[in-house]
Protein backbone atom coordinates (compact mmCIF):
# COMPACT_ATOMS: atom_id res chain seq x y z
CA UNK A 1 0.00 0.00 0.00
CA UNK A 2 1.67 3.61 -0.66
CA UNK A 3 0.92 6.73 1.31
CA UNK A 4 -0.32 9.48 -0.61
CA UNK A 5 -0.58 13.52 0.47
CA UNK A 6 -2.99 15.62 -1.19
CA UNK A 7 -1.38 19.31 -1.02
CA UNK A 8 -5.39 20.85 -1.46
CA UNK A 9 -6.33 24.10 -1.73
CA UNK A 10 -10.02 23.05 -0.43
CA UNK A 11 -9.18 22.26 2.80
CA UNK A 12 -9.71 25.59 4.91
CA UNK A 13 -10.45 28.00 1.88
CA UNK A 14 -12.28 30.90 1.32
CA UNK A 15 -13.29 30.07 -2.09
CA UNK A 16 -15.61 26.94 -3.04
CA UNK A 17 -14.44 26.91 -6.53
CA UNK A 18 -11.09 25.61 -4.87
CA UNK A 19 -13.43 22.51 -4.07
CA UNK A 20 -14.66 21.97 -7.74
CA UNK A 21 -10.54 21.50 -8.74
CA UNK A 22 -9.46 19.34 -5.42
CA UNK A 23 -12.62 16.75 -6.76
CA UNK A 24 -11.46 16.66 -10.18
CA UNK A 25 -7.56 15.87 -9.08
CA UNK A 26 -8.96 13.20 -6.99
CA UNK A 27 -11.09 12.15 -9.87
CA UNK A 28 -8.41 12.26 -12.50
CA UNK A 29 -6.38 10.17 -9.98
CA UNK A 30 -8.63 7.41 -8.54
CA UNK A 31 -6.80 4.92 -10.22
CA UNK A 32 -3.36 5.65 -7.96
CA UNK A 33 -5.54 6.71 -5.15
CA UNK A 34 -7.91 3.42 -4.49
CA UNK A 35 -6.55 1.37 -2.13
CA UNK A 36 -3.92 3.42 -0.97
CA UNK A 37 -3.73 5.45 2.30
CA UNK A 38 -4.30 9.15 1.14
CA UNK A 39 -3.78 12.56 3.44
CA UNK A 40 -5.11 15.32 2.09
CA UNK A 41 -3.50 18.57 4.03
CA UNK A 42 -4.19 22.33 3.04
CA UNK A 43 -2.13 24.58 1.20
CA UNK A 44 -3.55 27.58 2.86
CA UNK A 45 -1.84 27.35 6.17
CA UNK A 46 1.48 26.69 7.51
CA UNK A 47 2.63 22.97 7.56
CA UNK A 48 3.26 21.97 11.25
CA UNK A 49 7.09 20.34 11.38
CA UNK A 50 5.97 17.79 13.80
CA UNK A 51 2.98 16.42 11.78
CA UNK A 52 4.80 17.73 8.40
CA UNK A 53 7.22 14.88 8.90
CA UNK A 54 5.41 12.35 8.74
CA UNK A 55 4.99 12.51 5.00
CA UNK A 56 8.95 12.49 4.32
CA UNK A 57 8.58 8.95 3.29
CA UNK A 58 5.40 9.09 1.69
CA UNK A 59 5.51 7.58 -2.45
CA UNK A 60 3.28 10.44 -3.83
CA UNK A 61 2.93 14.27 -3.12
CA UNK A 62 0.48 15.50 -5.46
CA UNK A 63 -0.23 19.75 -5.60
CA UNK A 64 -4.03 19.81 -6.72
CA UNK A 65 -4.34 22.93 -8.86
CA UNK A 66 -5.51 26.21 -8.48
CA UNK A 67 -3.10 29.23 -8.88
CA UNK A 68 -0.98 28.75 -6.34
CA UNK A 69 2.77 29.54 -7.70
CA UNK A 70 3.65 33.31 -8.09
CA UNK A 71 6.47 35.58 -8.92
CA UNK A 72 7.33 35.92 -5.06
CA UNK A 73 6.64 33.37 -2.81
CA UNK A 74 7.71 35.78 0.40
CA UNK A 75 5.24 38.00 2.33
CA UNK A 76 1.87 37.41 3.20
CA UNK A 77 -0.26 36.78 0.19
CA UNK A 78 1.42 33.58 -0.61
CA UNK A 79 -1.21 31.48 -1.88
CA UNK A 80 0.75 28.08 -1.05
CA UNK A 81 2.26 28.74 2.09
CA UNK A 82 5.52 26.60 2.26
CA UNK A 83 9.33 27.49 3.03
CA UNK A 84 12.37 25.88 2.03
CA UNK A 85 13.95 25.20 5.32
CA UNK A 86 10.04 22.12 4.39
CA UNK A 87 11.59 20.78 1.25
CA UNK A 88 11.91 16.70 2.70
CA UNK A 89 8.22 17.32 4.06
CA UNK A 90 6.46 18.97 0.93
CA UNK A 91 8.64 17.38 -1.88
CA UNK A 92 9.55 16.14 -4.00
CA UNK A 93 6.08 17.27 -5.26
CA UNK A 94 4.11 16.80 -8.37
CA UNK A 95 2.25 19.84 -10.12
CA UNK A 96 -1.46 18.51 -11.28
CA UNK A 97 -2.53 21.28 -13.34
CA UNK A 98 -1.03 24.08 -11.21
CA UNK A 99 -1.73 27.87 -12.73
CA UNK A 100 0.09 31.13 -12.33
CA UNK A 101 -1.62 33.87 -10.10
CA UNK A 102 -1.86 36.16 -12.19
CA UNK A 103 0.23 38.25 -14.89
CA UNK A 104 3.19 39.48 -12.76
CA UNK A 105 6.81 39.83 -12.75
CA UNK A 106 9.65 36.99 -13.15
CA UNK A 107 10.06 35.06 -10.54
CA UNK A 108 12.53 36.42 -8.15
CA UNK A 109 15.65 34.45 -7.01
CA UNK A 110 13.76 33.54 -3.23
CA UNK A 111 11.10 31.80 -5.60
CA UNK A 112 13.72 29.84 -8.56
CA UNK A 113 15.27 28.48 -5.84
CA UNK A 114 12.64 27.51 -3.67
CA UNK A 115 10.31 25.84 -6.58
CA UNK A 116 13.66 23.97 -7.69
CA UNK A 117 14.03 22.43 -4.22
CA UNK A 118 10.19 21.38 -3.84
CA UNK A 119 9.31 20.20 -7.11
CA UNK A 120 10.08 16.59 -8.32
CA UNK A 121 12.30 16.11 -10.65
CA UNK A 122 11.70 12.78 -11.71
CA UNK A 123 7.84 13.62 -12.58
CA UNK A 124 6.11 15.36 -15.50
CA UNK A 125 4.43 18.42 -14.03
CA UNK A 126 0.96 19.15 -15.17
CA UNK A 127 0.18 22.76 -15.11
CA UNK A 128 -2.82 25.05 -16.24
CA UNK A 129 -2.00 26.90 -19.24
CA UNK A 130 0.74 27.60 -21.38
CA UNK A 131 1.56 30.75 -19.61
CA UNK A 132 2.30 28.82 -16.51
CA UNK A 133 4.35 26.11 -18.45
CA UNK A 134 6.89 28.98 -20.20
CA UNK A 135 7.23 31.00 -17.07
CA UNK A 136 8.09 27.34 -15.21
CA UNK A 137 10.67 26.63 -17.85
CA UNK A 138 12.29 29.92 -18.28
CA UNK A 139 13.44 29.20 -14.62
CA UNK A 140 14.52 25.79 -15.46
CA UNK A 141 12.02 23.75 -14.59
CA UNK A 142 11.70 22.23 -18.12
CA UNK A 143 9.94 18.70 -16.97
CA UNK A 144 6.43 20.35 -17.69
CA UNK A 145 3.54 19.25 -19.96
CA UNK A 146 0.04 21.69 -20.12
CA UNK A 147 -2.87 19.74 -19.91
CA UNK A 148 -5.01 22.81 -18.23
CA UNK A 149 -6.79 22.19 -14.87
CA UNK A 150 -7.94 18.48 -13.94
CA UNK A 151 -11.28 19.79 -13.37
CA UNK A 152 -11.42 20.14 -17.06
CA UNK A 153 -10.37 16.81 -18.27
CA UNK A 154 -14.07 15.20 -18.64
CA UNK A 155 -15.02 18.09 -20.94
CA UNK A 156 -14.66 16.25 -23.70
CA UNK A 157 -16.27 16.52 -27.28
CA UNK A 158 -19.07 14.02 -26.28
CA UNK A 159 -19.43 15.93 -23.13
CA UNK A 160 -19.57 19.47 -25.18
CA UNK A 161 -22.29 17.97 -27.44
CA UNK A 162 -24.85 17.67 -25.02
CA UNK A 163 -24.50 21.12 -23.54
CA UNK A 164 -27.56 23.46 -25.16
CA UNK A 165 -26.79 25.85 -28.07
CA UNK A 166 -29.49 27.92 -27.02
CA UNK A 167 -30.08 29.98 -24.36
CA UNK A 168 -32.12 28.97 -21.11
CA UNK A 169 -35.10 30.28 -19.31
CA UNK A 170 -33.42 30.81 -15.80
CA UNK A 171 -29.68 31.65 -14.75
CA UNK A 172 -27.22 31.56 -12.16
CA UNK A 173 -24.36 33.61 -11.53
CA UNK A 174 -21.44 34.46 -9.53
CA UNK A 175 -19.89 37.59 -8.10
CA UNK A 176 -15.87 37.59 -6.76
CA UNK A 177 -15.49 40.19 -3.50
CA UNK A 178 -11.47 40.38 -4.28
CA UNK A 179 -11.77 41.76 -7.80
CA UNK A 180 -15.00 44.34 -7.13
CA UNK A 181 -15.73 46.24 -10.58
CA UNK A 182 -19.05 47.79 -9.17
CA UNK A 183 -20.27 49.66 -12.78
CA UNK A 184 -19.69 46.42 -14.67
CA UNK A 185 -20.83 44.18 -12.23
CA UNK A 186 -24.14 46.16 -11.46
CA UNK A 187 -24.48 45.86 -16.05
CA UNK A 188 -24.29 42.11 -15.34
CA UNK A 189 -26.70 41.81 -12.67
CA UNK A 190 -29.04 43.98 -14.89
CA UNK A 191 -28.81 41.91 -18.19
CA UNK A 192 -29.54 39.05 -16.39
CA UNK A 193 -32.32 40.00 -14.42
CA UNK A 194 -34.16 41.46 -18.49
CA UNK A 195 -33.04 38.33 -19.95
CA UNK A 196 -34.20 35.50 -17.30
CA UNK A 197 -37.36 34.64 -15.98
CA UNK A 198 -35.72 33.51 -12.54
CA UNK A 199 -32.06 34.90 -11.57
CA UNK A 200 -30.25 32.72 -8.79
CA UNK A 201 -26.95 33.96 -6.92
CA UNK A 202 -24.24 31.49 -5.49
CA UNK A 203 -21.72 32.85 -3.03
CA UNK A 204 -18.98 31.13 -4.49
CA UNK A 205 -15.97 33.08 -1.73
CA UNK A 206 -16.96 34.13 1.83
CA UNK A 207 -17.02 37.72 1.08
CA UNK A 208 -19.21 37.71 -1.79
CA UNK A 209 -22.44 38.06 -0.30
CA UNK A 210 -21.68 41.36 1.32
CA UNK A 211 -20.32 42.38 -2.16
CA UNK A 212 -23.85 41.66 -3.75
CA UNK A 213 -25.78 43.13 -1.10
CA UNK A 214 -24.20 46.75 -1.58
CA UNK A 215 -24.84 46.90 -5.34
CA UNK A 216 -27.96 48.89 -5.96
CA UNK A 217 -29.86 46.40 -7.66
CA UNK A 218 -33.35 44.85 -7.26
CA UNK A 219 -32.20 42.22 -4.98
CA UNK A 220 -35.99 40.89 -4.16
CA UNK A 221 -36.07 39.99 -7.89
CA UNK A 222 -32.81 36.92 -6.88
CA UNK A 223 -32.96 34.00 -5.04
CA UNK A 224 -29.51 33.32 -3.39
CA UNK A 225 -28.56 30.02 -3.05
CA UNK A 226 -26.96 28.11 -0.18
CA UNK A 227 -23.55 29.46 0.03
CA UNK A 228 -21.93 25.57 -0.12
CA UNK A 229 -20.65 23.19 -2.94
CA UNK A 230 -23.58 20.83 -2.17
CA UNK A 231 -26.00 23.28 -2.59
CA UNK A 232 -24.87 24.24 -6.34
CA UNK A 233 -24.73 20.97 -7.60
CA UNK A 234 -28.04 20.66 -6.28
CA UNK A 235 -29.65 23.87 -7.92
CA UNK A 236 -28.09 22.26 -10.98
CA UNK A 237 -28.83 18.99 -10.63
CA UNK A 238 -32.77 20.02 -9.98
CA UNK A 239 -32.99 23.04 -12.15
CA UNK A 240 -32.99 21.50 -16.07
CA UNK A 241 -33.46 24.63 -17.81
CA UNK A 242 -30.68 26.90 -16.73
CA UNK A 243 -27.24 28.35 -17.33
CA UNK A 244 -24.34 29.89 -15.97
CA UNK A 245 -23.06 33.65 -16.37
CA UNK A 246 -20.64 34.81 -13.71
CA UNK A 247 -17.17 35.88 -12.92
CA UNK A 248 -15.99 32.64 -10.54
CA UNK A 249 -13.97 30.81 -13.24
CA UNK A 250 -15.08 27.06 -11.29
CA UNK A 251 -18.87 28.39 -10.32
CA UNK A 252 -18.58 27.81 -14.63
CA UNK A 253 -16.12 25.05 -14.83
CA UNK A 254 -18.42 23.38 -12.19
CA UNK A 255 -21.48 23.87 -14.47
CA UNK A 256 -19.67 23.01 -17.47
CA UNK A 257 -19.36 20.03 -16.02
CA UNK A 258 -23.17 19.35 -15.51
CA UNK A 259 -24.39 20.22 -19.20
CA UNK A 260 -24.88 23.46 -18.77
CA UNK A 261 -24.33 26.38 -21.12
CA UNK A 262 -21.80 28.52 -19.52
CA UNK A 263 -20.40 32.14 -20.28
CA UNK A 264 -17.37 32.79 -17.80
CA UNK A 265 -16.83 36.59 -17.35
CA UNK A 266 -13.37 36.72 -16.98
CA UNK A 267 -12.02 39.36 -14.52
CA UNK A 268 -7.76 37.90 -15.13
CA UNK A 269 -5.41 35.77 -15.94
CA UNK A 270 -6.98 32.24 -15.36
CA UNK A 271 -10.04 32.56 -17.71
CA UNK A 272 -8.47 34.65 -20.54
CA UNK A 273 -5.45 32.13 -20.65
CA UNK A 274 -7.56 28.72 -20.01
CA UNK A 275 -9.48 30.76 -23.46
CA UNK A 276 -6.69 30.95 -25.60
CA UNK A 277 -5.65 27.56 -24.78
CA UNK A 278 -8.61 25.21 -24.38
CA UNK A 279 -11.59 27.91 -25.84
CA UNK A 280 -13.40 27.73 -22.58
CA UNK A 281 -16.28 30.51 -23.60
CA UNK A 282 -15.38 33.54 -21.77
CA UNK A 283 -16.60 37.88 -22.22
CA UNK A 284 -14.25 39.94 -20.69
CA UNK A 285 -15.64 41.88 -18.16
CA UNK A 286 -15.85 45.30 -19.61
CA UNK A 287 -17.63 44.12 -22.65
CA UNK A 288 -20.85 43.60 -20.34
CA UNK A 289 -22.44 46.01 -21.93
CA UNK A 290 -22.98 43.41 -24.94
CA UNK A 291 -24.24 40.75 -22.90
CA UNK A 292 -27.98 41.77 -24.30
CA UNK A 293 -26.92 40.91 -27.31
CA UNK A 294 -24.71 37.95 -27.02
CA UNK A 295 -26.21 35.84 -24.46
CA UNK A 296 -29.80 35.32 -27.19
CA UNK A 297 -27.17 34.07 -29.61
CA UNK A 298 -26.90 30.07 -30.13
CA UNK A 299 -23.17 28.74 -29.33
CA UNK A 300 -21.86 25.68 -29.32
CA UNK A 301 -19.10 24.44 -26.30
CA UNK A 302 -16.64 23.39 -27.89
CA UNK A 303 -13.18 23.14 -25.39
CA UNK A 304 -10.00 21.75 -26.71
CA UNK A 305 -8.53 19.76 -24.28
CA UNK A 306 -4.76 18.36 -24.36
CA UNK A 307 -5.51 14.93 -24.36
CA UNK A 308 -2.16 13.42 -25.66
CA UNK A 309 -0.44 15.94 -22.58
CA UNK A 310 -3.03 14.25 -20.20
CA UNK A 311 -2.65 10.56 -21.18
CA UNK A 312 1.44 11.30 -20.96
CA UNK A 313 1.14 12.87 -17.18
CA UNK A 314 -1.37 9.87 -16.36
CA UNK A 315 0.90 6.94 -18.07
CA UNK A 316 4.20 7.78 -15.81
CA UNK A 317 2.21 6.71 -12.62
CA UNK A 318 1.05 3.33 -14.34
CA UNK A 319 2.45 -0.08 -13.41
Amino acid sequence: MKQIVLWSPSAGSLNLGDGVITDGVKKQLGFILKGNMVVEVSTHLPVDYYYGRLFRDFDYKFVCGSNLLKSSFLGLKSQWNVKPWQKSIVGPAILVGVGWWNYNNKPNFYTRSLLKAILSKNHLHSVRDQFTEEILKSIGITNVVNTGCASMWDLTPEHCAMIPKDKATNVVFTLTDYRKDIPNDTVLVESLLRNYQRVFFWPQGTGDMKYFESLAIDHSKIITVDPTLEGYNRLLDTEQDIEFVGTRLHGGIRALQKKKRTIIIAIDNRAIEKHKDFNIPIVLREECSKLDELLIQPFSTEIHLPLAAIQRWKEQFKP
